[in-house]
């Protein structure tokens, strides 16, 4: 699989850092974000493609069919939510797709200035 720098970060690399997170840490923090119940069942788990809203179908479908081409994935951008947790600002598709497959870890971008607050989410390869 080959992650390629999220458009969201150009011009503005030295305000990101590049990580590798835990993913299954990741997505029980961001089980919290207000955002999660369009992906997430009540217990955690990553909804299947057609329990996914419409809108995010195709986004998942999308990734599942970069992952079968070879296609390049983009790297998510992650941040921290008003409640401590980890909130996805950009490529949410590719985590919890790459999750549901099973990846225990993924390189992302976080901006610099919370490199702290992401030390209980950094994998450790």
């Amino acid at each position: 699989m080959t992650l390629i720098d999220n458009p969201v970060v150009k011009g503005r690399e030295d305000y990101y850092a590049e990580v590798i997170v835990d993913l299954p840490r990741v997505v029980t923090s961001w089980k919290d974000s207000l955002y999660s119940f369009e992906w997430l069942l009540k217990d955690g788990r990553i909804k299947d493609l057609k329990e996914l809203p419409e809108t995010e179908q195709p986004k998942r479908q999308a990734i599942e069919d970069a992952m079968h081409n070879g296609a390049p994935i983009e790297k998510p951008v992650l941040g921290i939510g008003l409640m401590d947790n980890i909130e996805i600002g950009a490529g949410k598709a590719a985590l919890l797709t790459l999750a549901a497959h099973g990846h225990r870890h993924l390189s992302v971008h976080i901006p610099k200035a919370n490199e702290s607050d992401f030390k209980g989410f950094i994998a450790e390869v």
